[in-house]
């Protein structure tokens, strides 16, 4: 667990494709305190965007119609959401380097699912210390 004075509270948005993944993220992310709002696919995610004002987002990469990476390039492309933090989640083990090296280009960290409580925790918690907007 971290302590309060590692964390704080805010806006989360989760936009993955599989409900099951939405649901647990977000149940957990509430019970740390924080405000959730879930999409699932990168046009709602959008749409969130626009009406929430995330402090940050969790991002699944992989995903219909429009993936993970084309929901970042949107996202950078407004003055307002440019600097939102993200931490992208994927459960594609054989993503290469240059896809990482891309994502990172973009200001997104990448993880790996399956996430533990604890480990969707610190990211929640080490996107909202380092959020710049």
């Amino acid at each position: 667990m971290t302590s309060s004075l590692d964390r704080r509270t805010g806006r989360l948005l989760i936009v993955d494709d599989d409900e099951g993944v939405t649901q647990t993220f977000a149940g957990i992310l509430r019970l740390e305190g924080h405000q959730v709002r879930t999409a699932s696919n990168a046009f709602e995610g959008l749409k969130e965007v626009e009406s929430f004002r995330p402090d940050a987002i969790i991002l699944d990469l992989r995903m219909p119609l429009i993936n993970g990476l084309g929901f970042l390039y949107r996202l950078r492309g407004f003055v307002d959401t440019c600097r939102v933090p993200v931490a992208m989640i994927t459960g594609d083990c054989t993503i290469d380097e240059e896809a990482t090296n891309e994502l990172r280009t973009l200001g997104a960290h990448v993880w790996l699912k399956p996430l533990w409580t604890e480990d969707l925790i610190s990211i929640a918690n080490a996107l909202l210390k380092n959020q710049s907007h």
